[in-house]
């Protein structure tokens, strides 16, 4: 984490104390959230993360802020602070109100924290381990990105001691859904496929980008569901989320994959063009940040 966060629109060192015990969403993970990629000051689909962040807020009765592009402003203002021109952005709206245990003296609604920090380097691949009955793929809040983030981190730490570096997710009819904080595809006889937003699977900005947004001659990227024996026997398989992009995968539950990497590095090659022209188009177009300071719309 770097030096300064966000606290209400204002910028804080990260040492300041900012929380108060009686934030019901704080104590309960009452809150939505979203992890955003800096590339050279611009905010990678800022609109997207926007737009998921009041799907999740709305579904959970978290309030939100008014105005995406004075909310914009702040984030970039944190940028800023701390020259984290090119890094990983990560920003929060949790409830202030509401449940058995309100606290006192606590005027806003909800608060927004925000923070930056460095690139993980997430090596050249990952070896996941498998675990049943990870996701409900039957409940209203499947697939939101919410700040109660506990039973992923405890799958995460669980398949980390046992040998792996993430873990895939099934759900409650043994369909693979996701990862912990990753979406994952198989390329297939069948396509590129990636489990369906009904296998309660989170709907991720890359893998919604690589569905809509990615074009590659001949290759098929789709929904489609996909059970653990579909993954042994895939051509290739990667993991996607904002930080890692399109990150092969070696193994699962100790079973090495191919390392059929060619459909992997086609789509990889056409999303990071598809981030450059992002990009490049928002440098010129919207408001963005350099060491320079604010550069205003054209």
């Amino acid at each position: 984490m770097h030096h300064h966060l966000l606290h209400n629109g204002q910028i804080v060192p990260t040492s300041a104390r900012t929380v108060s015990a009686g934030q019901v969403g704080f104590l309960n993970g009452w809150g939505v959230f979203s992890t955003i990629r800096v590339f050279d000051g611009v905010l990678f689909a800022y609109e997207r993360h926007w737009a998921r962040m009041q799907r999740d807020a709305k579904l959970l009765r978290v309030p939100m802020p008014d105005d995406a592009m004075e909310f914009q402003r702040d984030l970039l203002r944190l940028v800023d602070a701390n020259n984290g021109f090119n890094s990983t952005l990560r920003v929060a709206i949790v409830r202030n109100r509401g449940g058995l245990f309100e606290g006192e003296g606590i005027a806003r609604d909800f608060d927004i924290v925000a923070f930056t920090a460095d690139v993980h380097n997430w090596g050249r691949g990952v070896h996941l381990g498998l675990q049943e009955q990870g996701r409900h793929s039957g409940s209203i809040f499947a697939g939101t990105k919410v700040t109660s983030w506990c039973y992923n981190l405890t799958f995460l730490e669980i398949a980390k001691s046992n040998g792996y570096d993430e873990v895939v997710l099934l759900d409650d009819k043994g369909r693979v859904s996701e990862c912990t904080s990753a979406n994952i595809f198989a390329v297939t006889e069948r396509g590129v496929l990636t489990p369906p937003l009904e296998s309660g699977c989170l709907p991720g900005i890359t893998r919604e980008i690589l569905l809509n947004d990615v074009r590659v001659p001949g290759t098929n990227v789709r929904e489609g569901h996909l059970m653990p024996n579909d993954l042994f026997s895939a051509h290739g398989v990667f993991i996607t989320s904002t930080t890692r992009e399109l990150l092969p995968v070696f193994s699962v539950a100790g079973k090495q994959l191919s390392q059929e990497h060619s459909v992997r590095n086609a789509l990889q090659e056409a999303f990071s063009a598809f981030c450059d022209r992002y990009v490049e188009t928002a440098q010129q177009t919207t408001i963005y940040r350099t060491a320079a300071g604010a550069i205003e719309p054209k």
